[in-house]
């Protein structure tokens, strides 16, 4: 079989349905080829633990999404099929840790509006500071977000972007603002704030870019991420988040674009005038145009035949990030915290910031199981009540900081020779549970059924998780911005004809944005 279309996409998700959605309303014939039975990538719910439990498998909140490019280009044919938003107006997210005297439960929130936010902070002179911050980056948003919705090997995108930054002001502040946003977040925190709380706060948010506490460019991650809750807070779609990619599967067939599920693709086909097409497990897809939105592995060691020198042997060398880990919980109750206000926050970190999450990062890094890790909890049925039976609750637990093969337990506790066997996961999870117990008790009584997705199940589920790491590789400064995913490469336009390179290992990075898929599709119409 011999199929011919305008544009293939390989891989189906944020980025691959952004871009097959717009291309497709711009009139273009577009095939999705996606090795699995469906849609999405890391975008997917189900009831993972029992009966009436919705649980988002992998990603779940999208502010990142609504504040973006593809959302406004895209929001009104995605709402007509269905796609409804719950938020928060109210606290939109926690950091809670065990005070250092006391031992107390030590909590600080944000709320949707920054002024409350500045105004709980304890220390003199640090609500001005708060609001000083946001206010820098205000200022500032058209250089930041103009960086991440352009191709910065760009000469021409470039030169816009610093025009503009300099039209806002002298040099000087155009040149701070750039050495704070090349800062880590710990230092860019210490040089604005006196006191704890925005650390413990905001610091640990980095690890949803992929970067750590001590990391470069957590200076400008960090406030984008405040500002972005702030306005845009943490909104997860109703009914769990395979309603999202329903709604572009909906749009994606009205408008015509051919999706290939449970089809491999196998080999970009190159000719002497460049890209001809995809062979895949099934047939053949005929198009002058390829969006590959895979692994740098994978796009220059898999399906490029002869790819270009330098960039398969840059591939060869690209550094994925820690691992990540997935546990889902269905509880018989809400969780109850120590400190009330908890209860209703979407999103709450246990972490007492950039110190124990760097120290959980490190030991990671060095292959160990952390000692305290840094946990995500996630609380989506205080938005959307309808993912759990009535006086019931689901549970959304992350962890960041995760080795994808260990070598050994940071806390000299538990053997990790078999690598992640089920008992490893479920001693694990026993570890984050006794640190969640620390401040909201009671918890695991509640427990009726989990489901834990270790690192070796995301790079079972996904390819793209490399070493299951879920944010397409690291994004420390040398791999990110004008160097993502490398020197080599760094342009979604590759050296080859036709071919272009999407996905959470290009510029703009991680994150549910459908940024590259956006920023893609806007040069094909």
């Amino acid at each position: 079989m011999d199929d011919s279309t305008d544009i293939a996409i390989i891989g189906s998700g944020i980025n691959s349905l952004v871009a097959a959605a717009e291309l497709a309303l711009a009139g273009k014939r577009v095939c999705l080829i996606e090795r699995r039975e469906r849609l999405g990538g890391f975008i997917e719910s189900a009831e993972r633990t029992l009966p009436g439990f919705i649980h988002d498998t992998f990603s779940s909140w999208h502010p990142l999404f609504i504040s973006g490019g593809a959302y406004e280009a895209l929001k009104d044919e995605l709402h007509a099929r269905g796609l409804e938003y719950c938020n928060t107006e109210g606290a939109v997210t926690a950091s809670v840790a065990a005070d250092p005297v006391t031992g107390t439960p030590r909590v600080v929130m944000a709320h949707r509006d920054p002024a409350l936010t500045a105004s709980a902070l304890q220390t003199r002179g640090d609500d001005d500071a708060y609001m000083a911050m946001l206010g820098d980056l205000g200022k500032n948003a058209g250089t930041i977000f103009g960086a991440f919705g352009a191709e910065l090997r760009s000469l021409r995108e470039v030169v816009k972007i610093a025009f503009g930054a300099l039209k806002q002001g002298r040099f000087k502040g155009t040149e701070a603002f750039i050495r704070d946003s090349v800062m880590s977040g710990r230092n860019y925190l210490r040089t604005r704030f006196n006191g704890w709380e925005t650390d413990q706060l905001w610091s640990p948010w980095l690890l949803h870019a992929g970067l750590g506490p001590d990391q470069s460019t957590g200076g400008v991650m960090l406030p984008v991420m405040a500002l972005s809750m702030h306005v845009h807070g943490l909104p997860v779609v109703k009914g769990g988040a395979s309603n999202f990619v329903a709604a572009f599967e909906s749009l994606l067939r009205d408008k015509g674009v051919r999706i290939l599920l449970d089809t491999e693709a196998e080999e970009i086909l190159v000719d002497a005038k460049g890209v001809s097409g995809v062979k895949t497990s099934h047939s053949l897809v005929r198009a002058e145009t390829v969006l590959a939105n895979v692994s740098p592995q994978a796009l220059y060691s898999r399906l490029l035949r002869q790819p270009p020198p330098a960039a398969a042997e840059a591939a060869a060398r690209y550094q994925n990030g820690r691992g990540a880990m997935q546990i889902h919980l269905a509880l018989s109750k809400p969780v109850k915290w120590l400190d009330s206000r908890l209860d209703t926050v979407p999103l709450i970190h246990l972490s007492n910031g950039s110190n124990s999450t760097a120290i959980a990062c490190a030991q990671a890094e060095a292959r160990l199981l952390p000692t305290e890790p840094t946990v995500v909890v996630g609380q989506q049925c205080a938005l959307d009540p309808s993912r759990a039976p009535v006086g019931k609750a689901t549970l959304w637990l992350q962890l960041q900081e995760v080795p994808f093969a260990p070598v050994g337990d940071a806390a000299g506790v538990l053997n990790v020779a078999g690598g992640w066997t089920r008992e490893l996961k479920e001693q694990y999870m026993e570890r984050v549970l006794a640190r969640l117990e620390q401040f909201a008790p009671g918890t695991r009584a509640s427990v009726l059924a989990c489901d834990i997705l270790a690192p070796t199940d995301l790079a079972a589920e996904n390819p793209n998780a490399v070493r299951g790491d879920p944010y397409g590789g690291s994004a420390e400064l040398f791999q990110n911005l004008l160097w993502r995913p490398f020197p080599q490469a760094a342009n979604h336009k590759t050296p080859i004809k036709g071919l272009w390179h999407i996905g959470a290992s290009t510029h703009p990075g991680p994150g549910l944005s459908g940024g590259s898929g956006h920023l893609v599709a806007q040069k094909l119409k």
